[in-house]
């Protein structure tokens, strides 16, 4: 199980590839800022693997929320008491999920699992990238590059 932000739920579930995490993961957990953050433009398919929860610790939601969104707030908090991994993009949500003690993934975490893993090749996870950012979604090009160049060593 693991925990997740909205911008990878968001990016995935937009382009119709929710496949990648249910690859990966046999169930996602989001808190309830999420779940409305990731319907906001249209209702989700009921998956049986996403489940929505909220985190308890309001003093920690409340320190979280003076530097954060809600969503990533109760995601780092949810992963903090779950004790589980965390799915997020952003640059300020990962540095202080990491400063947490939380292992984090992002998108391209999540591209390089299923190439290693065998559900994606090389030239099939460049085309999901370059689908990604035709649909306005911002991914850093060197990291891209970076991770294709590990995914090739690796399998």
């Amino acid at each position: 199980m693991i925990v997740s932000d909205s911008t990878t739920l968001i990016i995935l579930l937009d382009l119709d590839r929710i496949d990648l995490l249910s690859n990966l993961f046999p169930k996602i957990i989001i808190p309830k800022a999420v779940y409305r953050e990731i319907t906001f433009k249209r209702p989700i398919k009921q998956t049986n693997f996403i489940e929505v929860k909220q985190p308890k610790d309001s003093e920690l939601l409340d320190t979280l929320n003076m530097l954060l969104d809600q969503g990533e707030s109760e995601a780092i908090a949810l992963a903090l008491e779950l004790k589980l991994k965390l799915i997020i993009d952003e640059k300020k949500g990962r540095k202080i999920a990491m400063n947490q003690g939380i292992e984090i993934i992002g998108l391209l975490g999540i591209i390089y699992l299923n190439i290693v893993k065998g559900f994606l090749n090389i030239p099939q996870a460049e085309e999901f990238l370059v689908s990604t950012i035709s649909h306005g979604y911002r991914i850093n090009q060197k990291l891209v590059n970076d991770m294709l160049w590990v995914a090739k060593k690796d399998i």
